[in-house]
């Protein structure tokens, strides 16, 4: 937040270091929005999280496949599921199931995907729709994946956390909306 970014592991050392093997200290399933690159937000460098990356953090099972492969290989101990402010996926996501238009090609997959949170947002109403929705679909996955068969063991054991959180475009803030560790 406050732009002081320390650019860690990000050198050739860090690189050579991490070329035959690597050890993520976090798994980050996020948005496909360019403004919001989990390595950039959380100033990371080469070889310190596993990044997934899809239109609304939207699942199915390859990309839950990936969120499940750093805790079940290499005991990756914290997912975070990363929603941010304004995004579009779930805008063009909510507008399509208010106004019944489905989207174009693919597209229409995150649409079906995102359609939990919808229902979701609209049993909780509030002053922005499209926000309470984002909030929702980020709660919604992280505890699907708190709660997934192979990786609910793992937090039961507490040597995985699964924290839902949402980014701020206009402050940089993270805030975490659930499972954060105790």
């Amino acid at each position: 937040m406050s732009g002081d970014l320390q650019h860690p592991d990000r050198d050739p050392n860090r690189r050579q270091l991490v070329a035959q093997a690597q050890e993520p200290f976090g798994a980050i399933l996020s948005c496909i929005d360019s403004r919001v690159p989990p390595e950039l937000l959380f100033d990371t460098g080469l070889g310190d999280l596993y990044v997934m990356r899809t239109g609304g953090e939207a699942v199915g099972p390859v990309v839950t496949g990936s969120v499940e492969y750093g805790p079940m290989t290499s005991g990756t101990p914290l997912i975070v599921v990363l929603g941010h402010q304004r995004c579009g996926a779930v805008e063009a996501a909510y507008k399509s199931i208010r106004d019944g238009k489905p989207l174009p090609g693919n597209l229409q997959a995150i649409v079906k995907a995102l359609q939990p949170a919808y229902e979701q947002a609209v049993r909780e109403g509030g002053a922005d729709p499209v926000e309470t929705m984002a909030r929702a679909q980020v709660k919604l996955t992280a505890t699907d994946l708190r709660s997934n068969q192979d990786l609910a063991p793992l937090v039961g054991k507490g040597t995985l956390a699964v924290v839902g959180a949402y980014y701020s475009l206009d402050t940089g803030k993270v805030e975490v909306l659930a499972g954060a560790p105790s």
